[in-house]
């Protein structure tokens, strides 16, 4: 037996060994509260209509700038290799001033508290 078959054959019975496991030890009693479908928090059963809070956009405003933020500086480390790395630099620590200002801004007028 090669070491191939052997992995196929490894991996194919501990994938059916789990999978059994998982079925064995499943509860298999559902409840009201696994049954019902969970909306962000708003009661499922009364209006679809309910005004929906800002700050739900906000946050998720938030965070797709510092997720944008992490794509931007992701390749600093091949960036610095360059043969001008003193350049890349200096616009990447302008961006995370930027970034940095933003942020104490946002604190400053609030927009990072969920309650009022």
């Amino acid at each position: 037996m090669n070491m191939i078959t052997f992995m196929i054959a490894l991996s194919l019975a501990l994938s059916i060994a789990l999978t059994a496991l998982n079925f064995w030890l499943a509860q298999t009693t559902p409840d009201s509260e696994k049954l019902s479908p969970y909306e962000c928090g708003f009661d499922p059963l009364g209006s679809a209509r309910l005004p929906f809070s800002i700050r739900f956009f906000l946050v998720a405003i938030l965070f797709l700038l510092f997720d944008l933020e992490i794509a931007l500086l992701l390749p600093l480390p091949w960036a610095t290799q360059l043969q001008a790395p003193t350049t890349t630099l200096a616009w990447t620590s302008i961006l995370i001033l930027l970034l940095t200002l933003g942020l104490v801004y946002e604190w400053i007028q609030g927009g990072l508290e969920w309650a009022e």
